[in-house]
């Protein structure tokens, strides 16, 4: 695969990112130094380096897609205060998938789990 100037911006973005940006957000941040990226560019760079594994992308249901520099197995929490998302590596739930796997004789390939709640800097400011 080609990498051009402009999907080398993009995925550097990202893999920058520690906010799980969206296209927007990342377009925003990028066209102050150049002017001459197009919204459609980001959107098409952003599936081309997913499909090809360089990114993930994680689809909330009524928010925008995220992208996610961590392309291996891994939980998300979201906040419902801030909205941030944090990435959880949890050997609990790296267990939780072994277990189901074995128990249910399923050949898990990859998983997408997403916990809702109120982050710790959130929490204390309540």
């Amino acid at each position: 695969m080609k990498f051009s100037k402009q999907r080398e911006l993009i995925l550097n973005e990202v893999l920058n990112s520690h906010l799980h940006p969206t296209a927007d957000s990342i377009y925003t941040s990028l066209k102050k130094t150049n002017p001459g990226l197009s919204l459609g560019t980001v959107y098409r760079n952003l599936s081309v380096l997913t499909e090809h594994g360089f990114i993930s992308k994680l689809s909330i249901p009524n928010q925008s897609d995220r992208f996610d520099k961590n392309i291996n197995p891994h939980a998300h929490f979201i906040c419902e205060k801030c909205n941030n998302i944090f990435d959880i590596e949890s050997e609990s739930i790296n267990k939780f998938i072994s277990n189901l796997s074995k128990e249910d004789d399923l050949s898990i390939s990859s998983y997408d789990i997403v916990l809702n709640g109120v982050c710790k800097s959130c929490k204390k400011d309540i």
